[in-house]
């Protein structure tokens, strides 16, 4: 192992990092992040914004460590995750709100986390570090706060206060909420919203199981679930721009999901516009509804035996 692996870990270690992200991997990904080739002083170090291909790659080039792709995920769920959370890095400063599920999605040290780590093995590093470590408290908020103004604000029948994250389906989901509810569903209860960063964002789990609706976690959900008391109905709407439509595979999956609910079911694709929903006419399902956010007032179905409503 190289004495810059080594010193790695032990940077990590001085910034608090527990074993897991001290080991082998997270010194590499460490160094990757600062473009520190093994005879690189430490003032030397740099903060390019990294996808993490390109943090692999780096890795396998200039230290002789292959990561499998399928390794890619670990990577990011077990050091980049808690190097972000431990503000050592950050997370597409050049576009904070870019979409979760976007390939250009990238990682960079932090300006104040690299003034200190360029001061390793110098008298000026312990102080350093210090200063840093006491200041995390402060830059954790100042962080929250950056990421919850770029959050989508979404209305909810009822007025309460929600938000989604930026990007990915979320602005359709949004949408959804906001005009095809107060049209076709007025008056309904929002029981759940899935966002593009946590399936389970908004989740009235007591209400769901009050209409004999016993969610499996592992299940896949719609984007969009609402109870209509006056008609006792139960509405699944899919944002079908990410995940495609309800086509006789997805209704089926619906229908398992949902066959203990005692309310009937409306099964919904959603798109951005008519252009979008297009490019799925072929799969769509019989017997349910599309609407399109582009012409927000219309409803378009798909024959069966009644216009929006459920079906024995």
């Amino acid at each position: 192992m190289t004495n810059k692996i080594q010193e790695a870990k032990r940077i990590l270690v001085a910034f608090g990092m527990d074993s897991e992200r001290s080991n082998e991997r997270s010194a590499l990904i460490l160094l990757a992040l600062l473009h520190l080739r093994r005879d690189d002083a430490w003032r030397d170090a740099s903060n390019p914004m990294l996808r993490t291909r390109a943090i692999m790659d780096w890795i396998r080039d200039q230290y002789e460590r292959e990561y499998r792709p399928n390794t890619r995920e670990t990577i990011r769920r077990f050091t980049l995750h808690q190097f972000a959370e431990a503000l050592l890095i950050q997370q597409n400063p050049d576009q904070p709100d870019r979409p979760i599920n976007s390939p250009y999605w990238n990682y960079q040290i932090t300006p104040r986390a690299l003034t200190v780590i360029q001061q390793y093995g110098t008298p000026g590093f312990e102080s350093a570090l210090s200063e840093y470590l006491a200041e995390v408290p402060g830059l954790r908020e100042q962080y929250a706060a950056a990421r919850k103004m770029n959050r989508i604000p979404v209305n909810l029948p009822g007025g309460k206060p929600f938000t989604l994250s930026p990007g990915g389906q979320n602005l359709l989901l949004k949408q959804m909420v906001e005009e095809f509810c107060s049209r076709f569903t007025p008056g309904a209860e929002v029981l759940y919203v899935g966002d593009a960063d946590s399936k389970w964002a908004l989740f009235e789990a007591e209400r769901l199981a009050e209409l004999g609706v016993t969610v499996d976690q592992h299940g896949k959900m719609p984007d969009l679930v609402v109870y209509m008391a006056d008609k006792d109905w139960l509405v699944l709407l899919e944002a079908a721009n990410s995940h495609g439509p309800v086509d006789a595979k997805r209704h089926g999956e619906l229908a398992k999901l949902f066959e203990s609910a005692s309310p009937g079911l409306v099964y919904v694709s959603c798109f951005s516009d008519r252009k979008e929903m297009r490019k799925y006419l072929h799969q769509i399902a019989w017997a349910t509804e599309v609407w399109c956010a582009g012409d927000p007032t219309h409803l378009i179905h798909f024959n069966g035996e009644r216009f929006l409503g459920p079906y024995d």
